[in-house]
């Protein structure tokens, strides 16, 4: 990202400025965080992109992986040898966010981008879509705060009949969403999905590995500036193309957080977001006889009634279930793992205090 841009083009406005701590600003800049790697950063401030690290105090001090800034975040920060390097010093509050749980066995929040406006999910029309993967990325959006879209791309490779049923798919799954089918060979639909990227906004590409996310950037930016690669046959399973998150501009001014693609979506505490994308099965709920109903084999279960009816999706059902049932279990086990961490903190305090007293 060159220079000559300000705050605003970075996609400052109001709301951030309304809960800046004005007494700050005496010592620091306001930048934005333009591209995460592990443990190195980029911020920009509205003039260069500068190389950054973390104060050892904001280190410290963070008490979770949701205390340290990523890509997208707004940041207090201070610049030195001619924006040679940056050192973040805190975090503004932040409008929405997209986490998930940990890739493996570990039980924790893990960071994807901030500041979000539009999340683009793409699924592919080769053989990739999932319905329920859609579920997730949409419930991981909607817990944030965050307006998704759903894009499908290679729409070249069916006919209109087939691509209308796949649209229709998307829709009774997320009826009050916007399901734009494109194709980066063609170039149909892409005008469609440019509509969407407005001077000012974020937009982040969502989907699995092989959808065309990186395909559909350079589209975007009219140039192959980012390197593509096919997708597995056997399979039809991408290669990571994409290898840190990174904020891009486009000509017109909108910003597209780019993500590697996502094998695993573990969700922990999406209570809200699965509310919001499941709110068919929570209205269907309220109806039920009774209100501690587990919709297996009660009497007067509008659930169960609606999946003979035809009217909801037995696997949808399933999905919902087992996304609830992930939730509450990785968020409790979260909680118990942060209040034992707690109490071992406590310990080792009341420990070398003893000690101190003894000497």
């Amino acid at each position: 990202m060159g220079g000559g841009m300000n705050l605003d083009d970075l996609g400052f406005d109001s709301w951030f400025q309304e809960r800046l701590d004005h007494s700050r600003l005496d010592d620091f800049n306001l930048a934005r965080v333009i591209a995460v790697d592990k443990n190195s950063y980029v911020i920009n401030s509205g003039v260069h992109d500068v190389p950054a690290e973390l104060t050892g105090r904001l280190i410290y001090t963070a008490d979770s992986p949701l205390d340290f800034p990523t890509v997208g975040d707004w940041v207090y920060a201070q610049v030195f040898d001619d924006d040679s390097l940056g050192i973040i010093h805190a975090l503004v509050p932040r409008r929405s966010i997209l986490t998930r749980k940990t890739p493996g066995k570990k039980i924790a929040f893990q960071l994807i981008a901030a500041n979000i406006d539009t999340a683009l999910i793409m699924q592919s029309l080769d053989g990739n879509d999932n319905p329920r993967r859609l579920e997730r990325y949409l419930v991981m959006a909607r817990e944030g705060n965050i307006e998704p879209v759903v894009l499908l791309s290679k729409s070249d490779l069916l006919s209109p009949a087939e691509l209308e049923t796949k649209v229709a798919e998307c829709v009774r799954i997320t009826p009050h969403t916007a399901v734009i089918p494109f194709s980066n060979t063609d170039r149909s639909g892409i005008d469609r999905v440019t509509d969407l990227l407005m001077p000012g906004k974020t937009c982040c590409l969502l989907g699995s590995s092989g959808v065309g996310k990186t395909t559909l950037l350079n589209s975007l930016l009219n140039d192959a500036v980012f390197k593509t690669q096919t997708v597995r046959e056997k399979d039809h399973k991408g290669r990571h193309t994409t290898t840190r998150r990174q904020l891009i501009h486009l000509e017109n001014g909108a910003m597209v957080i780019d993500t590697p693609g996502m094998r695993e979506l573990g969700n922990i505490s999406v209570a809200h977001g699965l509310n919001e994308v499941f709110e068919d099965i929570t209205a269907l709920a309220d109806q039920c006889r009774f209100s501690d109903c587990s919709h297996t084999r009660e009497d007067g279960c509008a659930v169960t009634a609606a999946i003979r009816e035809g009217t909801l999706s037995a696997e949808r059902f399933q999905n919902y279930v087992k996304m609830k049932r992930e939730s509450s279990f990785n968020e409790m086990s979260y909680l118990e793992k942060r209040r034992k961490d707690k109490d071992f903190g406590k310990m080792v305090k009341s420990v070398l205090k003893q000690r101190g007293q003894k000497r």
